[in-house]
This record gives structure tokens, sequence and C-alpha cells, in this order.
């Protein structure tokens, strides 16, 4: 006998609804797609969108496809939110966070308030995406809730208002010791309070399905809060044997980091821009963005027809630190014509731009690899958690060129796997709330048992990694 339940993954370019089917003992853990759809944003009128609704329409779909289960959990990228009127209605479409109506605000409100006090109360990188500076951007006169993308997708399916705390923690409004709302900064902010929703932890009940909703797609189930922000499912499912590991969840971004068990709010974690962000089971995910595939992806939708497997194979042989970019320069955060602004930043650092579009492929790998080197070694030096191994999960583990620059660029054993670590997480969180597993650590041992995980073993030429580095860092 098994049970089965669902996980729709929403990610920035793309979403789905997986179902995994866990055997009795759990000595057998199965996912399969139901259903998987687009994701891109809608620019009208000069502002960039996300298409919810027609996200919405695609979770129906894909839960109708995957039949009944035990209980559904939804998880997103961050910082993005819907607000609802008294009544219960969705205002507008949610703002992207690509959307420059930000532009200035992170500046403005560490100006009034003081960037070490912000720091010290959420313990979060400066983004200008994040969740403050919308809200502070916005009309908020009419609203009444605030919810998160995946708040707002459960509200949809269940009519219960919540906020689950893993992505609660990406907002810059939530207090990173208590992991309640920060009330104080809140009113200080001139924020309305009343639009904060309750908090959830990963694996409370969120409710049943609404009955039109059940009828829609022919069944019902519970849907169950899990680490919503995508980030905090990925980072469970890492398949770590003990503590002394780092993390990247690659995918559009890259989330490089340590697990801890409490925030680091020193004047250099600050300095240095790293975010502490809620995780399963009271754990702290101390990480930094890293601007990720985003980059490799904008230059593919430049080559038109390029396939991406020829493009890594001739990458691989391309001269290596030809040219490199700080991928976390602000230029390379809109969308827009990428092979042209990284030619751009390679002329800004006196280097000659690549030259063919595997040339750029290499390029932007390579300066995927020093992000995460650089994020690896400041989470252990600020930290002062020791790494042995760094985990790659997410898409980018199937990117074999990228891993082996990545074990070489931090010196350290790469372990690729598995691609599909948030849907683990997302499930695993379920299951676990129905009594079928106990802990983290079985977590983490259930998906190394499940996935075929690949080692790289770095090179040791450190030195041409320190060149690389010292031109853009």
């Amino acid at each position: 006998m098994s049970r089965r339940f669902a996980a729709v993954d929403l990610g920035a370019s793309s979403g789905r609804v997986m179902l995994a089917e866990l055997t009795d003992g759990l000595e057998g853990m199965k996912l399969t797609e139901a259903h998987r759809f687009p994701n891109g944003p809608v620019r009208v009128a000069g502002r960039l969108y996300w298409d919810v609704l027609g996200l919405y329409r695609e979770i129906l779909t894909g839960l109708r496809a995957a039949g009944p289960v035990s209980s559904i959990g939804v998880d997103s990228w961050a910082v993005d939110y819907g607000l609802l009127d008294e009544t219960g209605a969705l205002l507008g479409n949610p703002v992207h966070y690509r959307d420059d109506r930000t532009r200035g605000v992170a500046e403005r409100v560490a100006g009034e308030v003081g960037a070490e006090a912000l720091y010290d109360v959420s313990g979060l990188q400066v983004l200008p995406f994040n969740t403050i500076y919308q809200l502070l951007t916005d009309r908020l006169d009419q609203a009444a809730t605030m919810l998160l993308i995946p708040d707002l997708l459960g509200y949809w399916l269940t009519g219960e208002l919540g906020a689950e705390v893993t992505n609660a923690s990406t907002t810059g409004l939530l207090d990173v010791r208590s992991r309640q709302w920060a009330s104080p900064l809140i009113e200080r902010l001139g924020l309305p309070s009343g639009i904060f929703p309750p908090l959830r932890q990963p694996g409370e009940a969120i409710g049943g399905l609404r009955r039109e909703v059940a009828a829609e797609i022919g069944w019902s189930a519970p849907v169950r809060a899990v680490g919503s922000h995508d980030t905090a499912s990925a980072v469970a499912a890492v398949p770590a044997t003990g503590p002394a590991f780092a993390y990247i969840s690659c995918g559009t971004w890259s989330l490089a980091g340590v697990e801890l068990p409490g925030p680091v709010l020193t004047p250099e974690s600050r300095a240095a821009n790293f975010t502490n962000e809620a995780g399963i089971d009271g754990t702290v995910r101390y990480l930094r963005n890293v601007m990720g595939l985003w980059l490799l992806q904008e230059c593919l939708r430049a080559w038109p027809g390029s396939d991406l497997g020829d493009l890594l194979k001739a990458a691989a042989g391309e001269r290596p630190f030809a040219a490199v970019v700080n991928p976390d320069e602000p230029v390379f955060l809109p969308p827009g014509d990428m092979p042209a602004r990284i030619a751009g930043e390679c002329r800004r650092t006196g280097q000659r731009p690549p030259a063919t579009p595997a040339a750029y492929v290499r390029c932007v790998l390579e300066s995927l690899a020093l992000g995460h080197r650089l994020a690896v070694r400041q989470a252990m030096e600020l930290s002062g958690r020791d790494v042995e191994v760094v985990h790659l999960v997410g898409g980018g583990s199937r990117n074999e060129l990228l891993c082996r620059l990545t074990a070489d660029a931090c010196g350290l054993p790469v372990v690729a796997g598995p691609a599909e670590a948030t849907t683990f997480g997302n499930v695993l969180v379920q299951a676990r709330a129905a009594g079928l597993v106990s802990d983290l650590a079985e977590m983490r041992s259930l998906v190394a048992a499940a996935e075929p995980l690949r080692r790289y073993e770095p090179s040791g030429d450190v030195g041409a990694w320190d060149e690389a580095a010292s031109r853009v860092f």
C-alpha cells in the first residue's frame, strides 16, 4: 500500500504539479509530473506583472490530472504578493519582482530607519525587490490582507487566510529572532499592520478544498503548509549526512549558504549582504542570492533556435577564463538583451567580450561558479561553520559543466542532485505531517536513497580561480 501527495511547485520561469507516491515503510518514493506549464511575466503599460490567474488555472488542471491524494502543498518564489480587499477579492495582478518600481526605495528606507536597525530586526539582505520595499510603493488604502504568492493560492484553494513563516521571513518585515511580524518596524514605516495575516508553520493544516474547487477537479483533500518558499523546501531535501555542508539551490537564482541553528546578525554579515531566512524546524538558511541561471536563460532568449545541450558541449571546450563578470551586478537583473549587457561588463572591466554563443555560455558558467565560491566562502567565515562538501540541488544540478566548475572554484567536492529538491522537500513535510517521517534527518536520508547523486571532485587549480575573481570582485 502507498500514500500519494501533490506538490504544487512554482518557479520564476515555469510551474508544475508533481505527484509523489510513498510506499509503506518508506522503502520507495516515486515522483511523477502531472502537469507542467510556463510562467512568464506580462508587461502592461510599462509595468511587469505575474499572470497569477493563469497560474491558478494551470494548478487546477494539474490537480485534476494528479487525481486523489492525501494532501496538497504549495511552494513558490519569494517576496511577491497579492492584495485582497475586505471581501477577499484580488485588487490587482501581483507585480513582478523584476519591475523597476522600487528603484531607490531601499536607500530611502535605510536613510530613514537605519541599515543597522533594519538588519537587526529582519536579518535580511538588501535586495531592491524585497517585499518591504514593494509595499512602500503600493496603494494600500483599499487593502485588507497581503498574501505572498503561495498563501494567495492556498486561499483560493481553501478560503483560509494565513502566511507561512519560511516565506514570510523573506519580506523584511518578520522579526528574525521571534519569527513573528515585526510590529514596531511595520508601524514605523507607516504600513497598515492589519494587512499581515496570522503566521503558519510548515506542516500545519491550512484547510480543505473549497466545495467549488473540489467539484472542478473531481476530488477533495486537505491543503497543508509546507516550506512555501521554494528554497526552504529545497534545503529541507538536501541529502546531507551531517552538519558540515554548504548548499546551493540553483535555478533561475542560486541561493548559496549554510544551515544554522540561529541567525548571524553581526556588522560583518550585514556588510556582506547575507540573509537569515527561516528554514524547516526552526533552522536558519544563512545565505546570499547569486543571480543564477537567469543569465543563461536570458542569453538563450537572445539566440532563438539554439540548442542548450550543443552549447554546453561547445562551452566545455572553450578557453578557460577568457572573460568573466560579477553575476550580481544590477545591470543583469532586468529582462532584456543579456549578451549585450555581458559584453558591456566585460569592456567595463577591461576584458574582451566573448565572440560566440559558446564563449558566452562559458563566461556565464564560470562567472556563476565564482559567485558560488564567494558566497560559500563568506558563509563559512561569517558563521564559523566548517564545510566539507557542497550540495548543489535544483535544476542546475543537471548542468555537469556548472557542477564541475563550482567544485573547482570552491575547492570542495560538489554533490549534485536531486534536481527535484523543492518537490521532495514539499512532499516530505506533508508526509511528516501524516506521520510517515520523523524528523529532518530522516527526510534527508530518504532523499539520498531515492535519487542517484553525482560527485565532482575539485581539480586543485586554485590560482587560476583567484586571478579570475580578482578581475570582477
